[in-house]
């Protein structure tokens, strides 16, 4: 009886605390901010050359990530010798891709 006492109580116990988990971690290619994963979108460099937005994040290919603001997407599209969004995918951006890039982005809040 006592044994079953101590069972319920150290169930009781569990059910009481929180529940901890590890939320994934991501870092935006423009701004280098930290961010919970969910909180970036994800874009991938498919192999016939054309870099997409991959909302679901399981698409195949080189991915990076970027904050949902519009300064962050030019700052990563802007075409200058850094040109971080293309060093993060390891690949050359097409000059129409980029602007396709830019103008979903505009979609994007200014912060």
């Amino acid at each position: 009886m006592k044994r079953m006492k101590r069972m319920i109580l150290i169930l009781d116990k569990m059910m009481m605390s929180p529940i901890k988990c590890r939320v994934p971690q991501r870092t935006c290619v423009a701004c280098f901010q930290v961010k919970p994963k969910m909180e970036l979108i994800r874009l991938a460099a498919f192999t016939d050359g054309k870099i997409r937005p991959d909302y679901e994040g399981k698409e195949p290919g080189r991915g990076a990530y970027l904050c949902r603001n519009r300064e962050c997407w030019e700052l990563a599209l802007k075409g200058d010798r850094k040109d971080r969004l293309a060093r993060a995918l390891r690949t050359n951006i097409a000059p129409e891709n980029r602007e396709a890039l830019f103008e979903y982005g505009k979609n994007f809040p200014a912060v």
